[in-house]
């Protein structure tokens, strides 16, 4: 009997400690949730009122990150070996990441048209990431990005971060 009553008391001691943890982490999450419900509903307004062919900022000012798979998609639109597509195109950065050699983007046209736009690079695609989940997890980013991107200056501002 007395065992039991030790094995009562360290579980009630344990959750005691336990409790705390699990509803910051709790909390946590409903902060996250909360961000990106946030940011989804603002991300959606300020399409409908900002359209990018207005600006193409991003096109004519980032060189976003280019993977292999974007490479190999590329390639099959444009129709030419990936290897011709990495030495028009594309040089290495600082992180062994292949990025765009030129600014503006060599395939936006004067219309702010992309020419490639079906086989564009993810991070073109996802640009400016204000619709993706776990937006805390780039809010220094999206900080940036309000230089760059109307859409996301409008999202900041009525945030007020």
């Amino acid at each position: 009997m007395a065992e039991s009553k030790n094995i009562v008391d360290s579980y009630l001691l344990l959750e005691k400690k336990i409790n705390p943890i699990l509803e910051a982490k709790f909390v946590k999450l409903k902060k996250v949730k909360q961000i990106d419900i946030l940011f989804h509903e603002l991300h959606d307004e300020a399409f409908e009122k900002i359209n990018c062919l207005d600006c193409a900022n991003c096109c004519k000012s980032i060189s976003p990150g280019v993977s292999s798979i974007d490479i190999e998609r590329l390639a099959k639109f444009l129709k030419i070996k990936p290897s011709k597509l990495v030495e028009m195109y594309f040089e290495l950065d600082d992180d062994d990441e292949y990025v765009f050699r030129t600014a503006p983007c060599p395939f936006l046209g004067i219309d702010n048209y992309c020419s490639v736009y079906s086989a564009r690079p993810r991070a073109c695609r996802e640009y400016p990431h204000t619709d993706r989940k776990k937006m805390n997890q780039i809010l220094t980013l999206t900080k940036k990005n309000v230089e760059i991107c109307p859409a996301v200056y409008y999202i900041i501002e009525k945030i007020n971060l």
